[in-house]
């Protein structure tokens, strides 16, 4: 039976927040409900904040992470690595990476992976600013730190092909993740010694 709303108001806003990901409609009705009962000031806050974010937010013209500035804070970071660079799916790896604290290089982050099923081909995502970096001659790692599936196995793969012109040492982390688990909920004990692990990519790691 479809749930009946007492407001259109009601209804339309439980509608847009049910549109986030892994939120059904019972959630967003929980959510909009909380928000009714903060203080107009709050409320009013909540909305500028995402309205701000929408607007404002930048993406590293280097690595393409999330940003406040044109060049992130790691890439800024002149206590980094500069000779490596750790490629990720998404912002969120970066994260989780980072929370290891393992890792001293740069990142580049490709904003996807090849996924033919789902209409998504290398130049849909960042893999040729990921080879105009190491063309500059800088860069002596790039590791490929994405999701152990088909998909990133595939990415891995076409990216090893873009790069194999180069005198660029190409690795992978080592196989501590479990075959089909995403980078981002792995626990960072875990991704932290996949990464000090890591091994040199060659075409049997696909």
């Amino acid at each position: 039976m479809e749930q009946q709303y007492p407001s259109r108001l009601l209804e339309k806003a439980v509608g847009e927040f049910s549109k986030l990901p892994g939120i059904g409609r019972k959630t967003a009705l929980r959510l909009v409900l909380h928000l009714l009962r903060q203080t107009e000031d709050d409320v009013e806050l909540f909305a500028n904040t995402i309205g701000k974010l929408k607007k404002e937010i930048k993406y590293c013209r280097v690595c393409h992470n999330i940003s406040d500035t044109d060049v992130c804070p790691v890439c800024a970071d002149k206590r980094r690595d500069t000779s490596t660079i750790c490629v990720v799916e998404n912002v969120q790896d970066v994260m989780a990476v980072e929370n290891t604290q393992q890792y001293q290089g740069l990142y580049h982050v490709l904003g996807g992976i090849i996924s033919p099923m789902d209409g998504v081909g290398p130049g849909d995502i960042e893999i040729e600013s990921l080879t105009e970096r190491v063309m500059k001659g800088d860069v002596k790692e790039v590791i490929l730190a994405l999701s152990s599936t088909m998909e990133g196995d595939t990415t891995n793969f076409y990216i090893s092909r873009k790069l194999a012109t180069y005198d660029v040492k190409l690795t992978v982390i080592a196989r501590g993740i479990s075959v089909g688990d995403e980078l981002e909920y792995t626990d960072e004990v875990t991704l932290g010694r996949s990464i000090l692990n890591r091994v040199p990519f060659d075409n049997n790691n696909r």
